[in-house]
């Protein structure tokens, strides 16, 4: 407990095997009940991830992704786009930042419980980078993160499986670029 916030401090790293944020996030994502809010510039899920997601919105849960609408890596941007499809039409909800670049690294669960801290949704923030979260069952934290992620819809473009159908030929080349190393991001 960080003070009087009932919160825990998760770390991942390489050096001790740890997937501790992996097994946070996941377990985070099969126990919401009602909504899942998700803001992360490298939103690269893996399968299960990607399963657990869209068993979520099955179950009933209301699931939102804010992913970035401008990178500053252009392969991590097509990688993270190129798997929008399957989402899309399991009825995840994606929309891309369009303000500015977009750092922030949150998720939310039902509205009571939430963590921030420096790990990306991709396999190297969960298995290879040294990462720290800050996790927290606390109404006001929640409620803030809440209330600046529906802030930051206001900036963003809502993602539709049409438009996610309509990308560019240029973005489809480099998602071939991109499969073979989507794993390693």
């Amino acid at each position: 407990s960080v003070g009087k916030l009932p919160a825990q401090i998760v770390s991942s790293s390489p050096a001790g095997g740890s997937f501790q944020n992996y097994m946070l996030f996941l377990l985070s994502i099969n126990s919401a009940r009602n909504s899942i809010l998700i803001t992360n510039p490298y939103f690269i899920p893996d399968a299960v991830m990607t399963e657990a997601l869209l068993k979520a919105v099955a179950r009933g849960v209301r699931v939102v992704v804010l992913a970035p609408g401008k990178i500053d890596s252009r392969l991590t941007y097509v990688a993270s786009r190129s798997h929008y499809g399957e989402l899309l039409l399991g009825g995840v909800e994606i929309y891309e930042y369009q303000a500015a670049l977009m750092h922030a690294k949150t998720m939310v669960i039902d509205g009571i419980w939430g963590t921030i801290g420096s790990t990306n949704f991709d396999n190297r923030s969960f298995a290879l980078n040294q990462e720290l979260n800050l996790t927290a069952y606390d109404g006001g934290l929640t409620r803030r993160l809440e209330e600046i992620f529906r802030e930051d819809l206001k900036h963003s473009k809502k993602i539709t499986y049409e438009d996610w159908q309509a990308r560019s030929i240029f973005e489809r080349i480099w998602e071939l670029f991109a499969f073979p190393v989507k794993e390693q991001l």
